[in-house]
């Protein structure tokens, strides 16, 4: 988890972990250089709990920087991510982490429901399509993997680290570890909760559609031709998916 200025959601974030059916978890919290009291609400969770690490990051370096110190430090074979303002069902690392053992799968996500700056769920579940899910079904953003829900056996993907972006880090990141390992699947239960708030609703769209261009050239090296044909498959599913 990576956080910054996240008071009024970690706390959440953290019992939802807490809660959590599958006993055998760490949490590596890497705080980003808040500037509210979020470094004190994480001192106190770390001072009651042993498998509760927090890091501390002394400018703010962004959340891959943040992300990696963690998986830097993970002892686990699995790598579960955890937005600092979204939140887990109680089954969901039990589930997820068998449904990866029995069909030996290196990354899964699953769907999540989305709620409100309160918590309030809004009716609204992100549905993926079933099945084996192809590095081409991710390039052309066919499908979009919720961060909060992605499981990685690294095992089964080897070593890897989110690369140096402010924002889409995460994508990236799936799709390197797709291009070498074939496929993600999909669980088909809403194991997460995802957050919407103000300033997610607002994001800039020209800034997200630069990135999205960037991650496609710089860090995918695809070609002229190959990167057009994908950013417009983009582009209609940024404007018409529901």
């Amino acid at each position: 988890m990576s956080t910054f200025n996240s008071l009024a959601y970690v706390g959440e974030a953290i019992e939802s972990v807490l809660s959590q059916s599958y006993p055998n978890w760490e949490l590596l919290i890497t705080d980003d250089a808040s500037t509210d009291n979020t470094w004190q609400l994480l001192s106190f969770y770390e001072q009651r709990y042993n498998n509760i690490h927090i890091f501390k990051n002394e400018k703010n370096l962004g959340a891959a920087r943040s992300r990696n110190y963690g998986i830097e430090r993970a002892t686990g074979r699995y790598l579960a991510f955890l937005d600092a303002d979204d939140s887990w069902q109680a089954n969901k690392l039990s589930e997820q982490v068998s449904f990866m053992k029995r069909n030996q799968v290196p990354v899964s996500c699953t769907s999540y429901q989305v709620v409100d700056e309160q918590g309030k769920n809004l009716g609204l579940v992100d549905r993926l399509p079933q099945g084996a899910i192809s590095y081409d079904d991710l390039l052309k953003k066919r499908v979009t993997f919720g961060c909060s829900t992605v499981i990685v056996d690294k095992n089964r993907t080897g070593y890897f680290m989110m690369p140096d972006l402010r924002t889409g880090q995460d994508y990236a990141t799936w799709l390197g570890i797709l291009r070498r390992v074939g496929y993600a699947q999909h669980y088909p239960q809403p194991l997460t909760n995802y957050r919407i708030t103000p300033g997610s609703i607002s994001r800039n769209k020209v800034r997200k559609a630069q990135r999205q261009w960037q991650i496609y050239r710089q860090q995918e090296k695809l070609g002229l031709a190959r990167s057009m044909i994908c950013f417009i498959n983009y582009a209609y599913r940024a404007t018409f998916r529901r």
